[in-house]
């Protein structure tokens, strides 16, 4: 049997009047090519502009390098420490590098783990992603097939890759959306790694050459400015290219609150001023929408009967959060939540086993839905025991 249950009623009273709202709502305009804005607990697009047009990332391209790598830290195939060679391929002397962002390697020597990370994060080193790619996949050609195969895994079905270190080329192309995508699961899934986002200097301590050392001097401040500007910035990856103008994935938590902001072909001048244009993106989602997390993953959203099971009931949660935004200062009377789970569930449950749904509803519109999953294994009963409940049920009514 289907079963429905109102979990809550939230009254949301919002003190903005509308005309603050609606100038706030004009107030963000932005000239970069491609904008968007996402609520990172509920998932909610908050502003898009030509968030869905394929265009050139430029070093943002690196976000995907690091994804491939964490997977191998994950795995337990690489750690912090663990050595990576540096081919010719890296080389400073490489005119690939000269006017590139860079560490500064030299063939032959070895960087750790720890050090091309954050070279490709504060130093934006594109002589770190081919290490990186070199190291996974043998060759950086080799390893965009692994970027792709990565992107498609996480649900970014247009990005493709040219390379490991955005450098101009004709296969990299991704949307300010998948970019978006791919700073969820960034945040989402590396927690223990995510924080080097916000390291705001690096300093290389193993150059091999005096021109590094010299050149190490100057280089060692993270090129997101965002960091230094805006209070709760955390992240993630700033680009530029001279024909794909300056673009940033960026992160920040206010107030307990999450926003992913992503700006592309944007021909300020300088990373400061694009800084500058994340902050007020941001800004604007922070200040014209609220949110409300209900449930996180693990917490009981409700308890379903199970028939044929050891347990009489299995706990229903969440995979992700459960959140909702909403716009100020929306009139909304209230916002329903509900669980709809078929009753009872038949065993045996595995744990992450989808059971039904939880939906809210906002004046009888769903605005927001996820699946409701099993938090426990609920094994079958034996054969004895399936007789002796159907016995039970037919004695008792239960």
């Amino acid at each position: 049997m289907k079963t429905k249950i109102f979990i809550t009623t939230l009254l949301l009273l919002i003190s903005v009047t509308a005309n603050a709202a609606k100038q706030a709502e004009t107030d963000f305009t932005t000239k970069a090519r491609s904008a968007f804005l996402l609520d990172y607990d509920s998932g909610t697009e908050i502003y898009a502009k030509n968030a869905d047009v394929l265009m050139p990332p430029s070093s943002m391209i690196k976000l995907m390098t690091l994804a491939v790598l964490f997977d191998e830290i994950k795995a337990g195939r690489l750690n912090m420490d663990s050595k990576l060679p540096v081919s010719d391929n890296a080389d400073y002397k490489n005119p690939l590098w000269y006017p590139a962002s860079k560490i500064c390697l030299v063939s032959g020597q070895e960087i750790t783990v720890r050090d091309a990370i954050l070279g490709l994060i504060v130093l934006s080193g594109g002589d770190a992603s081919v290490v990186v790619a070199e190291k996974l996949a043998g060759s950086e050609n080799a390893f965009t097939a692994q970027m792709t195969a990565k992107a498609r895994a996480i649900g970014m079905e247009q990005s493709t890759f040219g390379n490991a270190s955005g450098l101009p080329d004709p296969n990299n192309l991704m949307t300010s959306r998948e970019l978006a995508i791919l700073a969820t699961h960034i945040i989402r899934d590396y927690p223990d790694i995510y924080p080097l986002f916000a390291t705001k200097r690096f300093e290389f301590n193993d150059y091999k050459s005096d021109w590094c050392r010299d050149w190490g001097r100057t280089h060692t401040v993270n090129y997101n400015k965002l960091l230094f500007t805006m209070p709760g910035a955390d992240g993630l990856k700033t680009g530029h290219t001279d024909s794909g103008g300056y673009g940033m994935v960026a992160s920040a938590r206010v107030g307990g609150r999450r926003l992913i902001g992503i700006i592309n072909g944007f021909n300020g001048r300088g990373h400061d001023a694009l800084a500058a244009e994340m902050k007020k993106l941001l800004n604007y989602g922070f200040t014209t929408t609220t949110h409300k997390v209900y449930y996180q993953p693990g917490d009981t959203v409700v308890e379903i009967p199970v028939w044929y099971g050891r347990a009489d009931k299995v706990n229903a949660t969440v995979a992700q959060p459960f959140a909702i935004t909403l716009t100020k200062p929306t009139p909304v009377s209230s916002v329903r939540v509900l669980a709809r789970f078929n009753d009872p569930a038949p065993a045996p449950i595995a744990a992450g086993d989808t059971l039904g749904e939880i939906i809210a509803e906002l004046d009888g519109r769903i605005i927001a839905r996820a699946p409701l999953v099993a938090a426990d294994n609920v094994k079958k009963v034996r054969f004895l025991g399936r007789i002796m409940r159907n016995i039970s049920v037919m004695i008792k009514g239960k």
